[in-house]
């Protein structure tokens, strides 16, 4: 090999093994190159090898940019099928304006959508596989939904198979609700389509009351046909929520309801439930399940996060399953009570660090303002609050000397505060609730130990009983009531709280007809100061403390099937909060 040779030799074999690519804005521009050049082919009709038929439009393409572009022509073209080598296709039950408008769509990757046409224009590329068209025709339609149009685009999405439009849209007739009903579209909806949107637990009303009315007007719509249905109807209404005066005044007095048996069968159903309380833990139906709308928000207060105390308010919203801060305490308080008395939150007593309070004030969520109330004769932290038949109570805690078992009582209408009888046993940290009428105050810690024991508080005699103990001594315990029974969750079994404490994941029950407690299902983990509260058919186990890390958990224990499950955790851990329930005013 010459000298030459060799020196050509090296540089090709220089230049081989220096490699070059392409760039990505290169390939972007070869691609939308190539696209435009088939987009002249086809206005032009060159190169096309196939006529796509359509009643009387015919459009020359090509089977290559079709098939690349929609997996329904990849299937028709690339397949033993005839309509692979066929000049002409007919396709039928497809409109021509949209098909002509995705052939362009295929050749330009761009659409122009407008109100009148997405519809057909979602179905049409539904039926040729063009998922991005799909999935642009659906957002699109999500932004036009509106009260009057809801209903229709949520049954278009349900018979093209579209998921999330059709979620969407159901989740906006649900939000809606008291709007959607005053349209046409509510109006000619078909008697299963009604019956399946009364029976929803996430309808946005603040009342069945107007569960109730919307019926009614869907019927009066069209009586002589629809009233066949009523029977059925009436039972997706949750008649027993309703308030006896409106059972009397507006559905015992429709001729049409009491002309018709199963009807007539509901409403004695819904009066039993109301005149027969005590009965009704056997009563319980799906008709008796309030809506999560109408039960109100859950409101935790306070309580310790990240080993210190914190003042913010944190609401739970049923429906939607979403935690949202909606404002703070005026200053710090530990170990308080709170309560709740025309739809506006007491919050009594508790500590701002070492001192003890005795102070009030009441927060109004409507007008998200404080003001102050007049203050407990005596200072108190660790204590339980409640109210029974309109007064509130703060029952024993410890005044930064002693334990108490003192109780005093707030009159609403004089705005003063009074001693009752005293309990039977000092506490502190037990739980308080109110059952038949009764105020019962459970476990807690005296000082020396936490306590088994409990007692319950008659306003109309002025005394104190004492009721069965629990099996276990529980300190820090949380209470609620659900269906006529007592339940004490959680808490720990030594004076004071300590790392050292066995904390709790058992859970009892307590029966006053009876007067037994009985153990059912455990929470899915030990812990005390935990947040207890009802919100609608369900009660509520928020945060606490396992001993190591203040808890973000959030469980609820359903009575009917004896099962816990999990919620919406907290944003941040948190123990020794309060936890109530305020009505909403939609």
């Amino acid at each position: 090999m010459t000298e030459d040779q060799v020196s050509t030799s090296s540089s090709l074999s220089s230049l081989s093994s220096r490699r070059s690519y392409m760039g990505e804005n290169d390939v972007v521009k070869h691609a939308i190159t190539s696209l435009g050049k088939m987009k002249v082919f086809f206005s032009q009709n060159m190169l096309t090898d196939v006529t796509l038929v359509v009643g009387d439009r015919r459009i020359p393409a090509h089977r290559l940019v079709l098939s690349s572009a929609s997996d329904y022509f990849a299937a028709m073209f690339t397949n033993n099928l005839r309509e692979a080598v066929e000049q002409e296709v007919v396709l039928h039950n497809v409109d021509p304006d949209a098909l002509s408008c995705l052939i362009e769509y295929c050749y330009t990757g761009t659409i122009e959508l407008h109100e009148n046409t997405a519809e057909v224009l979602l179905s049409t590329a539904s039926l040729l596989q063009l998922h991005e068209v799909v999935r642009f025709c659906s957002g699109f339609m999500i932004h036009q939904l509106h009260p009057s149009n809801c209903i229709g685009i949520h049954l278009f999405a349900e018979s093209q198979g579209c998921i999330e439009l059709q979620k969407t849209a159901y989740n906006y007739i649900m939000e809606n609700f008291t709007e959607v009903i005053h349209n046409q579209e509510f109006i000619l909806l078909p008697s299963e389509e009604l019956h399946e949107l009364l029976l929803s637990d996430d309808i946005n009303v603040p009342s069945e009351e107007i569960v109730f009315h919307s019926l009614i007007t869907w019927l009066n719509h069209d009586v002589s046909n629809r009233k066949k249905h009523l029977g059925k109807l009436l039972g997706a209404v949750r008649l027993p929520l309703l308030a006896p005066q409106f059972i009397a005044d507006h559905v015992e007095e429709n001729s049409l309801l009491r002309s018709d048996r199963m009807c007539q069968d509901l409403i004695m159903e819904a009066l039993k439930y109301h005149v027969l309380p005590e009965r009704r833990s056997q009563l319980q139906t799906p008709r008796t399940k309030p809506r999560k709308s109408t039960v109100g928000a859950l409101y935790i207060v306070g309580g310790m996060e990240y080993c210190k105390g914190t003042s913010s308010i944190e609401m739970y919203n049923f429906r939607t399953n979403v935690w949202t801060r909606v404002g703070a305490m005026n200053g710090r308080r530990l170990q308080f009570g709170a309560a709740v008395i025309d739809n506006k939150l007491f919050i009594v007593g508790g500590r701002d660090g070492l001192k003890t309070l005795n102070t009030v004030e009441c927060y109004d969520p409507k007008t998200q303002t404080w003001s102050s109330m007049s203050s407990m004769s005596t200072h108190r932290h660790g204590l339980g609050v409640a109210v029974l038949e309109g007064p509130l109570y703060a029952v024993g805690g410890h005044d930064g000397w002693s334990y108490l078992n003192t109780v005093e009582r707030w009159d609403p209408q004089t705005r003063q505060w009074s001693y009752v009888a005293p309990m039977n046993t000092q506490r502190s940290t037990a739980g308080v609730a109110v059952l038949n009428n009764r105020l019962y105050v459970v476990g807690g810690r005296d000082g020396s130990s936490c306590l088994r024991s409990v007692e319950c508080f008659d306003p109309h005699t002025n005394k104190w009983t004492q009721c069965a103990s629990m099996s276990k001594c529980r300190g820090g315990v949380g209470v609620g009531v659900i269906n006529g029974y007592l339940f004490a969750l959680g808490g720990h079994d030594a004076p004071a709280v300590n790392p050292s404490a066995s904390r709790f994941q058992c859970v009892e029950r307590y029966d006053p007809k009876t007067d037994v407690w009985t153990a059912v299902s455990p929470m899915s983990i030990g812990r005390d100061a935990i947040g207890v509260s009802v919100l609608g058919d369900k009660l509520f186990a928020i945060g606490g403390y396992d001993g190591q890390a203040y808890l973000n958990l959030v469980e609820t224990y359903d009575p009917q099937t004896n099962e816990w499950s999990k919620v919406q955790h907290l944003a941040t851990g948190r123990a020794g909060m309060c936890v109530v329930v305020i009505k909403s005013d939609l």
